[in-house]
């Protein structure tokens, strides 16, 4: 599958943005340079969390292991252009999976574990796929029963899969012929590194999940974005605690570590014990932690103390502003730097690090205006990509400070269109600008002293923020609609020192009817089958909501009603 006009791959490629490299073929070139170096390893606590031993592969493990996977899919009639719905978590079978859909030209779609049975049959229908990679089970959900019940062909990781699932594994031996052939009759697509590798999800305000089909340019072209401001270096030692679905993780440790024929030590759900004791263990180089850790280490010097972290140069962190006193204390007491990250699975790649922003307080909030003429860094990011901020009203581009607008973004790291099949609706007519922008949908204003930043400030759209999980109100709206005790109802966030937002429930409850609990609005959710970091933790008796003059809900009135 390709997304890009031929038009956009010349030009990217005539630049020099776009070249050869795909996933399948850094990892070629790392085995080649470093074949006995640790690819992957597991977190220590795995069998807590699966059943199952922690792993570490070198690089020839790596691609042999993804060799036998690839092979087991083909034999199963996996082909390229297939879409692969992959919902693991982060262990090594992911990252060897990853792999494996490369070599085969196969199109990896990874959704969350949390995902439940709405999320799974909302994503299955988009894509038009009923091809499924899980686990037996992971922290006792039975994630393979679960995409059987939802009607896919399940391949299933693990001991005592399901009945109707096929089983796979990464340690059987097999004969790769069936492999070596297909990889040699079909390389003028496999090797394509325009070609589409990831289909990753966000969801928006329409209430439907959103798929980001992502090329291997594109995603490379988001690690030469990084790879200044974050110090990456080769060989280095990757630990990553976000789940390898998104942007953060793909475009900050998946591609970057072999490219850099690094290691990828895995980490997930965030157990801070553990994930310090591998940084100091595992002599980490570079990391991304979420800002409520970040905290707790900055107020807690005797833990940081603990540890011997002499091997981290950088810290990445982001997803909620950070804290100026955070960013100095990091500094001057423990002499490291801490790089802020705004990104997104459409391609934002937005880096401020202390060679851009020096200054804390500018570090904690603002990031370099990238395209600006005038900006004094000479970076990747600011050599290809363009930005600018429009006015919500008129459309028109602002370039002065203290205006408020939505920002746009162009290059080589944003996609082309969100993934839509035909008689589908249409996800796309609002995506770009006539001119080729992304309307990010994110309210910035430009400041600084000069004006070499963008601050920040809100979204334009109503997307609730729950510790980086990105939520649709609107779908979680659609599904109270149908409550019988409900007249109407809206939810909405409410701001949290730890995870950013939760959701509070709006309700106004029919007449000569008690109102609903919270409790009943988490029942009726989970009947449903929503993901349970979906499930609003507050609700709200209203008269009635606001509204305006179309009936549609004035969310940021309930925002701040709810948040006095």
């Amino acid at each position: 599958m390709k997304t890009s006009s031929q038009t956009r791959i010349a030009a990217m490629t005539s630049k020099g943005w776009w070249g050869t490299d795909t996933l399948h073929g850094l990892l070629a070139k790392a085995v080649a340079s470093s074949p006995n170096k640790i690819a992957v390893a597991d977190q220590p606590n795995r069998e807590e969390l699966t059943g199952s031993t922690p792993r570490r592969l070198t690089y020839v493990e790596l691609d042999q292991a993804s060799d036998r996977l690839a092979q087991q899919l083909l034999s199963n009639g996996v082909t390229a252009d297939d879409i692969l719905i992959v919902q693991l978590p982060n262990i090594t079978e992911l990252v060897v999976t990853y792999h494996a859909a490369s070599k085969i030209g196969a199109i990896l779609s990874p959704i969350p574990v949390q995902f439940a049975r709405h999320e799974l049959s909302t994503i299955a229908t988009v894509l038009d796929s009923k091809l499924f990679i899980t686990t037996s089970h992971f922290k006792g959900q039975p994630l393979a029963t679960e995409a059987l019940n939802n009607g896919a062909t399940v391949f299933c990781f693990g001991e005592e899969p399901p009945t109707g699932a096929i089983p796979l594994s990464i340690d059987n031996a097999v004969h790769c012929e069936m492999l070596n052939n297909y990889r040699a009759e079909h390389a003028d697509v496999i090797d394509d590194a325009n070609r589409i590798i990831t289909i990753c999800w966000t969801s928006g305000t329409t209430g439907t999940p959103k798929g980001v089909p992502r090329s291997h340019n594109m995603w490379l072209a988001t690690v030469k974005a990084e790879i200044g401001p974050c110090d990456y270096q080769p060989g280095d030692n990757f630990l990553n605690p976000f789940p390898l679905v998104n942007m953060a993780a793909v475009g900050g440790f998946l591609f970057p570590c072999v490219l850099m024929a690094g290691s990828l030590f895995l980490h997930h759900p965030l157990e801070p014990n553990i994930y310090l004791q591998q940084l100091q263990d595992e002599q980490i180089n570079f990391t991304i932690a979420p800002p409520t850790l970040l905290n707790l280490l900055a107020k807690s010097e005797d833990m940081w103390n603990q540890f011997d972290f002499s091997a981290l140069r950088r810290v990445g962190s982001g997803s909620a502003p950070l804290a100026p006193w955070m960013i100095e204390i990091f500094s001057k007491k423990y002499g490291k730097e801490v790089t802020n990250f705004y990104g997104s699975n459409e391609g934002i790649c937005l880096l401020s690090n202390v060679e851009t922003a020096a200054d804390p307080e500018q570090r904690a909030l603002m990031f370099p205006r990238l395209g600006y003429e005038h900006l004094p860094w000479k970076t990747d990011a600011n050599t290809f990509t363009k930005t600018k901020v429009v006015d919500l009203t008129t459309g028109e581009e602002i370039t002065e400070a203290g205006h408020k607008g939505e920002l746009l973004i162009a290059g080589p790291t944003i996609f082309d269109a969100y993934f839509t099949r035909p008689g589908q609706p249409a996800v796309n007519a609002d995506a770009f600008t006539e001119d080729g922008f992304y309307r990010t949908g994110d309210l910035v204003e430009i400041c600084g002293d000069p004006a070499y930043y963008y601050k920040i400030v809100g979204r334009c759209k109503d997307v609730i923020n729950r510790g980086g999980m990105k939520i649709s109100p609107v779908e979680i709206d659609l599904l109270l609609e149908s409550m019988e005790t409900l007249q109407d109802v809206a939810v909405c966030a409410y701001p949290d020192e730890r995870l950013g937002e939760r959701i509070c429930a709006c309700v106004v409850p029919k007449a000569d009817v008690a109102p609903p609990s919270l409790e009943d609005i988490c029942a009726h959710l989970n009947k449903a089958g929503i993901a349970k970091f979906k499930l609003p933790e507050r609700i709200e008796i209203f008269e009635r909501l606001p509204r305006n003059a179309m009936g549609k809900v004035l969310r940021y009135q309930l925002v701040e009603q709810v948040s006095v």
